[in-house]
């Protein structure tokens, strides 16, 4: 496994947000994270990258404790996307390349001029490079976003709705750039989402969460109609249209 969690837990002052949070991901594993609004989704990446400290349980990069790793190392091992993005007055290439922070010494040298070259490629962005990021889409900046964790090159991806605000075409476009990194880089991703069709188009493990637990984990065989109706309060069919599973709110 690349990501193993066990037994994690979190509370803010005010009330307890996650218990006994146990799971696992590996190497070309997307993992929809999903529940309702303030169910802890953004809070869970939050611990996992050490943004928050939970109160008790471990994260595991392979036989790696994440407690245990530098933050120049942590950053190696796990690229995070958060909902929200600074937009600074820069180019495409250089925003992506603040991905190689992490490996930077004294100064950037050819290799980061090379993995933030094929990083552009891959997603396609070389057009972009010298744009400025004030100038792109909400499609473009995100794909930007994703870019620069990419540049980092993690073993795991963790991304807080990354397709929040995106019209129908550009969420379709970064679910599909997310699935064929996770593929074709042998790497994992978690992702929070709350499009559900969206999550069963590009992931292939869920994690469903309710009053701070987990309601049901495991592949496609827990995206049942009542797993739905008990974590949402909402009926729901779920039917086939060309193959895709389709939910449906009755």
């Amino acid at each position: 496994m690349i990501l193993s969690v066990q037994g994690l837990r979190f509370t803010y002052p005010s009330r307890q947000v996650l218990d006994e949070i146990s799971f696992s991901v590996d190497k070309g594993d997307c993992l929809a994270v999903l529940g309702t609004n303030g169910v802890g989704k953004s809070t869970l990446l939050k611990c996992l990258n050490r943004i928050l400290k939970p109160q008790s349980g471990t994260v595991f990069i392979k036989k790696d404790e994440l407690s245990s790793l530098g933050r120049t190392e942590l950053a190696r091992k796990l690229g995070y996307v958060s909902q929200k993005q600074e937009i600074v007055r820069c180019t495409v290439f250089d925003a992506v390349l603040l991905g190689r922070t992490p490996y930077i010494k004294w100064d950037v040298n050819q290799k980061d001029l090379e993995v933030t070259e094929k990083v552009l490629r891959m997603l396609d962005l070389e057009g972009f490079s010298m744009r400025y990021l004030d100038e792109l889409s909400g499609g473009e900046l995100q794909k930007v976003v994703i870019a620069r964790a990419l540049a980092q090159e993690p073993e795991v991806l963790l991304l807080d709705e990354p397709t929040s605000n995106l019209d129908l075409k550009n969420q379709l476009e970064v679910v599909g750039i997310i699935k064929k990194v996770v593929r074709t880089q042998k790497i994992a991703a978690v992702v929070t989402m709350h499009d559900l069709n969206l999550a069963l188009r590009f992931a292939n493990k869920f994690l469903m969460l309710k009053n701070g637990t987990i309601f049901a984990a495991g592949g496609m065989d827990i995206m049942t109609p009542e797993n739905v109706e008990s974590v949402y309060s909402v009926p729901v069919t779920i039917e086939r249209c060309r193959e895709v599973p389709v939910v449906v709110p009755l």
